[in-house]
């Protein structure tokens, strides 16, 4: 469901099914006690969580998730992650988009081994480059982390399993492609009162307070 969503959606907006190049994203979320085993701690932000590793087409759908310990290295995961998509999904996909985390030997010779014709693109430092340089991540990877931050079951992983997290994450945006593959009649959002009065009821305010009272006709 996930997949025939993306590509009817990529269609509808005048692409190809699949996509020719996709980014990597690993935001760091804070899990509860009950968050089991498989939790680290990440050593950048001093906290313990999990990692959210996704592979993202241009457009912004999620290709491919893995959720491991906040503690895990993204090149040593980097494996398990594009394992998930294979070139029978994405014919078309040939580049991926990562930081220095992927430029590693080890992905370097699994990429030869499992993806042939296929190349991970690392952005590089600048030349004389020192200390931290924030970068400003790819408008693709950057769109779900803001799709997702919508919903409050995301604020942190609940999930006691890996397994659970990845499911939640996977069928968040299911809504948002039906919509876009049928848009709602429904109106914008209105204030309560004026959403009150366009029904016919009547708002009775009270002036020792700022609340508003609705009654039915």
């Amino acid at each position: 469901m996930v997949q025939a969503g993306r590509e009817r959606t990529r269609v509808v907006a005048g692409r190809e099914p699949t996509p020719r190049a996709a980014g990597r994203d690993s935001p760091a979320v804070q899990t509860t006690e009950m968050g089991g085993r498989e939790r680290g701690e990440d050593g950048g932000k001093h906290m313990q969580g999990r990692k959210r590793q996704g592979l993202v087409e241009t457009w912004g759908w999620l290709l491919a998730i893995l959720i491991p310990r906040a503690g895990r290295a993204d090149g040593a995961a980097a494996p398990l992650l594009l394992g998930h998509v294979t070139p029978h999904d994405c014919p078309r996909l040939p580049t991926i988009c990562a930081d220095q985390q992927y430029h590693t030997q080890a992905l370097d010779a699994w990429m030869a081994a499992h993806r042939a014709g296929g190349r991970i693109a690392v952005q590089a430092r600048p030349a004389g480059a020192w200390g931290f340089i924030p970068r400003k991540p790819p408008w693709g990877m950057a769109r779900p982390n803001a799709w997702h931050g919508r919903y409050r079951r995301h604020s942190k992983d609940y999930g006691r399993t890996t397994a659970s997290s990845t499911a939640m994450r996977t069928s968040s945006p299911i809504h948002l492609r039906l919509n876009r593959l049928a848009p709602s009649d429904r109106p914008a959002f209105h204030d309560r009162t004026e959403a009150a009065c366009s029904r016919g009821h009547r708002v009775k305010r009270f002036p020792d307070s700022l609340s508003t009272h609705v009654q039915g006709d």
